[in-house]
């Protein structure tokens, strides 16, 4: 990422840019910013989706693409929540090239491939159930121990590690992934929050206790309804889901 254009991003708020409400509501942040200030997609980022295209790396393109956007002194995009760096992107999108999606989709009654359009700012936010605390943490019982913890859900840049731990890991091997995931989630088993008891603490952990707590996290964390229903030629019912990688960027190619 050049630093110059990071700077950029992050100092120069005469920038064209508009307010984006962030479906978390910023609890999860120091800031507690309800929306962030987020710049316009100019000639300048061209450079980044045609790279995107020849490096078919979405992680990497999204980052590089926030950092070029958000102006906030105190977000980064690494510690943003996914939902927060969807509306985001969804932002850039609409901004630039116009609410309308279009889909290629199968029908499940003839098996043949149909097109489809949605619009992007219709899309809903479903709220959180709970409230995190100050500390943007969850406590809950788990059904099978009957252990008392404290779960966070991760921010994109601790997603953007766990990644890139799996890429280092050497082939062959069964990666745990499930495990490394839980580690950075829970942080706190009945009062204890040190790292290496939770750590050895997960090894453990019931299958039905792990399950409990990747659905109790999705629940909790508010974020974008993404899936749409849309009718098949045959009158069938079609649900379609939208994704963010490169190719949510199609006008632009």
């Amino acid at each position: 990422m050049n630093q110059d254009l990071y700077n950029a991003a992050t100092t120069n708020f005469n920038l064209p840019h508009d307010m984006v409400q962030l479906p978390t509501g910023g609890v999860f942040y120091k800031s507690k910013k309800k929306s962030i200030k987020v710049g316009y997609l100019t000639a300048n980022d061209e450079n980044i989706l045609s790279n995107a295209l020849s490096n078919n790396n979405t992680q990497s393109f999204i980052l590089s693409l926030l950092r070029n956007k958000i102006y906030e002194h105190d977000l980064k995009p690494e510690e943003m929540m996914d939902s927060d760096i969807e509306a985001v992107l969804l932002f850039l999108r609409n901004t630039s090239f116009g609410p309308e999606y279009k889909l290629s989709l199968t029908d499940p009654k003839t098996n043949q491939r149909f097109e489809t359009s949605i619009l992007l700012d219709e899309l809903n936010i479903k709220p959180g159930k709970m409230e995190p605390d100050k500390d943007g943490c969850f406590q809950t019982t788990l059904p099978k121990s009957g252990d008392i913890i404290k779960v966070k859900p991760l921010t994109f840049g601790e997603q953007l590690e766990l990644e890139n731990r799996e890429n280092l890991y050497p082939k062959g091997r069964d990666i745990p992934k499930i495990t490394w995931r839980l580690e950075k989630q829970i942080q706190d088993v009945n009062g204890n929050t040190d790292k290496g008891f939770i750590s050895t603490y997960v090894v453990s952990l019931p299958i039905a206790d792990s399950k409990f707590i990747r659905s109790f996290i999705n629940e909790n964390v508010p974020s974008l309804d993404l899936s749409k229903s849309v009718i098949a030629p045959s009158g069938e019912e079609v649900i379609a889901n939208i994704t963010f990688g490169v190719e949510f960027f199609r006008p632009f190619f």
